[in-house]
């Protein structure tokens, strides 16, 4: 499978990196009559104060890995610690509202420059950098390398399902958003099997689930 580089450039879909895929419902018919704007449960105009965006990895995507002799690391400055893949937020905004009244529900930005994974197989290396996303389509982007080149930027690597997200917790100066299901997309799966001489990854293959930690500001 072969894989065309986006027109969009990075910062135009830097986004909201694992947190929600829009709902399906529509907005509240009252609300919608009225003309009032609905009124967001929280706003976050600058998350360049940082926390992380953290994915408890899956089993059956430690297992895939591990029958296909993949060797999964960190780049930058994200961390594989108790079986999450952690990566540190480097800005942009968020905005919530209550699920049901709009949709997409989540909507903003979170930036995660700099930071990364990569999976090795017999003298392969694959990196996935500088993670982003589109809530708008459920998609997470980055850019990909293999052996050290770069093959392609603004590369759709992951869809996301918000069905199973929790509603926002708040833990003195953070917010927390938890429960969004990652999947390997069908773009990422195509380019790890051609990579890796495989046909064993599928976009049906779940990654793990999100959890989002952001400083809410004073």
């Amino acid at each position: 499978m072969r894989i065309k580089p986006s027109r969009k450039s990075i910062a135009g879909i830097a986004g909201l990196l694992l947190l929600a895929a829009p709902l399906a419902a529509c907005g509240n018919d009252d609300d919608a009559g009225s003309g009032k704007a609905p009124t967001p449960v929280a706003a976050i105009d600058d998350l360049s104060g940082g926390e992380t965006t953290a994915i408890k990895l899956d089993k059956g995507f430690t297992d895939a890995l591990a029958s296909l002799k993949l060797t999964p690391g960190v780049l930058g400055s994200a961390k594989l610690t108790d079986g999450s893949l952690i990566f540190p937020i480097t800005g942009g905004n968020v905005t919530i509202f209550t699920p049901g009244e709009v949709s997409p529900y989540v909507i903003g930005q979170i930036a995660h420059e700099s930071s990364g994974l990569s999976l090795e197989a017999g003298g392969t290396t694959v990196e996935l950098r500088n993670l982003n996303v589109d809530p708008g389509v459920s998609r997470v982007y980055g850019d990909v390398v293999v052996n050290g080149e770069v093959a392609v930027t603004s590369a759709y690597l992951f869809r996301l399902n918000g069905s199973t997200l929790k509603d926002l917790q708040t833990e003195g100066d953070t917010a927390i958003l938890e429960g969004t299901k990652v999947f390997i997309s069908d773009v990422a799966a195509g380019l790890l099997n051609d990579t890796f001489k495989t046909d064993a990854v599928t976009d049906q293959l779940l990654v793990g689930v999100a959890k989002i930690t952001v400083k809410v500001p004073s």
